[in-house]
């Protein structure tokens, strides 16, 4: 795309979008399901424990994985729009880990504790999606407020993610450790490029803007006081001087 125009994708982006939005609020609500009907235990739950429910969440958590190569399109959209600010090293990071965690997960422990995460985050991606479709559409862009809170609710994933990991480290069952502690690590990591995320986008944002107003403020009541000194020079370049009496 070096020498080439960037290509809008408007409405091939309203379709992507609206499409991964709803397969997250399938996978979302099917998790949902599976873990009551499993009778799924929150602090630990180990693999091939629920009978049925567990084949349930393994199909649903394989769509999951496999979200994760269609979300590969991100980065190709980018591309062909010319946004190459926004494929950052946290976005790079974020997507090639996942699929490849996720082929691990489905090889090894495609059930039990390892709903949890998957859980949120389709959640989260409902919001997400939802965001980036609407904003597919530039009528749409004032109304759109809540892109900051979808940061927020990342970041609130990941900690609720540590607490219910380190609890199946806690009160272990059969779900194997080494997983849980690999998941840990890899929330922390998520946590340190968000929070820098979050940093850089909106706190430097709200401040530059805050020093811009303060700035505006200063300079006008710095001509004020201009207005206000010259308006006395000119005053005084108004005043006739008086004659000097001779006696």
């Amino acid at each position: 795309m070096k020498n080439r125009q960037p290509f809008s994708c408007r409405g091939i982006l309203v379709v992507y979008n609206l499409g991964l939005t709803l397969l997250s609020l399938y996978m979302f609500c099917e998790l949902v399901t599976g873990v009551w009907e499993g009778r799924y235990n929150f602090f630990c739950q180990g693999t091939r424990s629920a009978g049925e429910a567990d084949m349930k969440i393994i199909r649903v958590l394989w769509w999951y994985y496999f979200s994760k190569l269609i979300e590969f399109m991100d980065t190709f959209f980018f591309i062909l729009r010319k946004n190459n600010h926004q494929i950052t090293v946290l976005h790079v990071y974020h997507h090639a880990s996942m699929l490849n965690i996720w082929w691990f997960v489905m090889n090894w422990v495609p059930c039990g504790h390892s709903y949890f995460g998957a859980t949120l985050n389709s959640f989260i991606h409902v919001l997400m999606y939802s965001y980036y479709g609407l904003s597919s559409v530039p009528s749409m862009r004032p109304y759109l407020w809540w892109k900051k809170y979808i940061t927020q609710g990342q970041l609130l994933q990941f900690v609720l993610t540590i607490i219910q990991t380190s609890c199946g480290v806690i009160w272990p069952c059969s779900f194997p450790l080494g997983w849980l502690y690999f998941q840990i690590g890899y929330m922390i990591s998520l946590i340190a490029f968000f929070t820098n995320f979050y940093i850089q986008t909106y706190n430097k944002k709200g401040a530059s803007r805050r020093k811009e107003h303060l700035k505006d403020h200063q300079n006008g009541s710095v001509a004020a006081v201009n207005g206000h000194t010259n308006s006395f020079s000119s005053l005084e370049n108004h005043v006739k001087p008086r004659k000097q009496r001779k006696d």
